[in-house]
């Protein structure tokens, strides 16, 4: 019997879903995974961007309900200390949780322009001034990041949360076929070649479910 369930909302569309997946697959724990129709309301408003507070990915784990990203990678530190959620050096820590806000607040444009969509491939897709602004910023910390601890991760030899943050952005910038530095397109790489990219793909290549405004021909 598995000990946490996690909602999540698509598997193909989501990036919110797929970061706490990646999440709670990282921190070991024994997972059941239960898929909101896309007819929902609050699935609908989450995928495409109508609303600035969600309540999924949603994890169950005992008693404790806790329902927001970063909440669930603060949670899992605290509950699976072990599973080396964050570095273990202080300054490291405080940098992975500054990169990770980043992502969880910010790049509004790239969410915009670039929605998540594993299925689809967009060759020579021409990017706006604005988007492009938030990929210089996601390239400069990858770089950060990489230059200071070596990679093939973020922060060193295994997944951060930091990682985890960033994983939907790899997704995006293979969909849309976006120009990156060496660096950059290397991490990338390395992130979409990660085993559990490949499993929670190939689990979003089987959803029955198409969301047509996401789906549109761009």
């Amino acid at each position: 019997m598995a000990e946490a369930t996690l909602t999540i909302s698509s598997r193909n569309y989501s990036s919110w879903s797929l970061r706490g997946w990646l999440l709670c697959r990282m921190a070991g724990l024994n997972l059941a995974v239960e898929v909101l129709p896309g007819s929902d309301a609050s699935t609908r408003a989450e995928l495409l961007h109508l609303s600035p507070s969600f309540l999924v990915p949603r994890l169950e784990h005992g008693a404790t309900m806790v329902w927001d990203v970063l909440a669930i990678a603060e949670y899992l530190n605290e509950v699976r200390p072990g599973a080396g959620l964050l570095p273990e050096a202080p300054a490291d820590r405080a940098r992975c949780r500054s990169v990770s806000g980043e992502m969880h607040g910010g790049f509004v444009n790239l969410r915009s322009a670039l929605p998540m969509n594993l299925r689809s491939l967009h060759r020579g897709f021409k990017i706006f001034n604005g988007a492009k602004g938030d990929i210089e910023r996601i390239c400069t910390i990858f770089e950060d990041c990489l230059s200071r601890s070596g990679g093939p991760y973020l922060f060193g030899a295994r997944p951060t949360v930091a990682d985890a943050m960033y994983a939907p952005v790899c997704t995006r910038f293979r969909t849309y076929d976006v120009p990156l530095p060496f660096t950059a397109a290397t991490y990338r790489d390395t992130i979409l070649a990660w085993d559990l990219m490949g499993e929670w793909t190939a689990l979003a290549e089987g959803e029955p479910e198409e969301i047509e405004e996401l789906d549109m021909e761009f």
